[in-house]
C-alpha cells in the first residue's frame, strides 16, 4: 500500500480527537462537524453540520476554531477545507440563535 495513503489514514484518529475538543462549543450553538476524508496530500475535508452549515460565521468558525484545533494537534495536515461554507451575504444564512 502507498505510504501516503497509510499516513492519511493514520491521521484520522488524531484529527477526530482534535475535533472532539471543540465539538462541545459547536454543539452549544446547534452545530457539529464531520470528517469526509483526509486526502493523500493530507488535506482534511469536512462537512459542517446543523447550525454550522447555514451560519454566516461558518468561515470564521472553520478558520479560527476548527482549523486551528486540527493544526495544533496534527501539524502534518496541509490544509483544512469545508465542503459547505456559508458566506455572510448568503440569503440562506441563519444565525444559530
Amino acid at each position: 500500500m502507498d505510504n501516503s495513503i497509510i499516513n492519511a489514514q493514520a491521521l484520522l484518529p488524531r484529527v477526530e480527537r482534535a475535533l472532539d475538543g471543540i465539538r462541545p462549543y459547536l454543539e452549544a450553538d446547534g452545530g457539529n462537524v464531520k470528517i469526509l476524508e483526509i486526502t493523500e496530500e493530507r488535506v482534511v475535508r469536512l462537512e459542517l453540520l446543523g447550525a454550522c452549515g447555514s451560519c454566516p460565521m461558518s468561515a470564521m468558525t472553520l478558520r479560527a476554531g476548527v482549523e486551528d484545533a486540527i493544526r495544533r494537534a496534527v501539524p502534518e495536515v496541509s490544509a483544512v477545507e469545508a465542503t459547505n461554507l456559508t458566506t455572510p451575504d448568503d440569503p440562506r444564512a441563519k444565525l444559530p440563535y
